[in-house]
């Protein structure tokens, strides 16, 4: 949005970038943010979940400032980037994500064991030989990297990353060695499906992507909510 609005390059020798380049390092700088404090003595998964909720009410209040300042053209092109659109994307930053992707990918499936002995608590995974606190930063940064790579090219398109692997763990279970490639499977069909609904609403019109996963995701991750709840009951 800095760079939208004002041309504010958080790398200044990347000019040329400086909209996927500043979103990639303000999603980096979340993530280890989020990370060092989930490190601090007594903190839980409710703890970090209600931070992740706090920083996204500061990050659309910082949003709502810098497009009160911005010029009207500056403001719609800020809104229509949060929206997140396949429009966006070209070969070669599909060439970028691939490369990065086919690098990533490999790592996280390395320590598939580990990451499934993990589900049984770090007390456990420790008694098998597993180092959490090491293995759950070097997978912070590898999804990060992911994360913010994509979002940088196309904007903010939401639940993907919610949705996707719930779907791959009611099908295929805990075992990481099936649940990470079916969770970037499942969050392809998400996002191709939702491509062609969004050129197929209104003929002529390629609504933002990030609304219609919006508009799929939020009903998904009530439901997830009210069953978990049970499921607690």
């Amino acid at each position: 949005a800095l760079g939208l609005a004002f041309g504010v390059a958080i790398v200044p020798a990347a000019l040329a970038f400086v909209v996927p380049i500043n979103a990639f390092v303000m999603a980096m700088f979340t993530a280890f943010l989020i990370h060092l404090l989930s490190l601090k003595r007594g903190v839980t998964v409710e703890t970090i979940v209600l931070l992740g909720i706090a920083m996204v009410f500061i990050f659309n209040s910082l949003m709502a400032l810098i497009q009160f300042f911005a010029s009207q053209e500056a403001v719609s092109a800020v809104v229509f980037w949060t929206l997140g659109s396949l429009t966006k994307a070209t070969w070669p930053k599909f060439w970028i994500a691939l490369g990065i992707l086919a690098v990533v990918l490999p790592l996280l499936a390395r320590h598939g064991w580990a990451l499934t002995a993990m589900r049984l608590g770090d007390a456990k995974a420790e008694s098998m030989g597993v180092k959490p606190r090491a293995l759950r930063l070097e997978v912070l940064v590898l999804v990060s990297l992911l994360s913010a790579v994509a979002v940088a090219f196309v904007g903010t398109i939401g639940f993907i990353g919610l949705v996707g692997p719930h779907i791959a763990r009611m099908l295929l279970g805990e075992d990481q060695r099936f649940f990470l490639p079916g969770s970037a499977l499942c969050g392809a069909l998400i996002l191709s499906v939702g491509s062609v609904i969004s050129k197929l609403i209104i003929p002529g019109t390629i609504i933002p992507i990030g609304i219609i996963t919006s508009l799929v995701g939020i009903p998904f991750f009530l439901f997830l909510v009210l069953n978990h709840k049970k499921a607690s009951w």
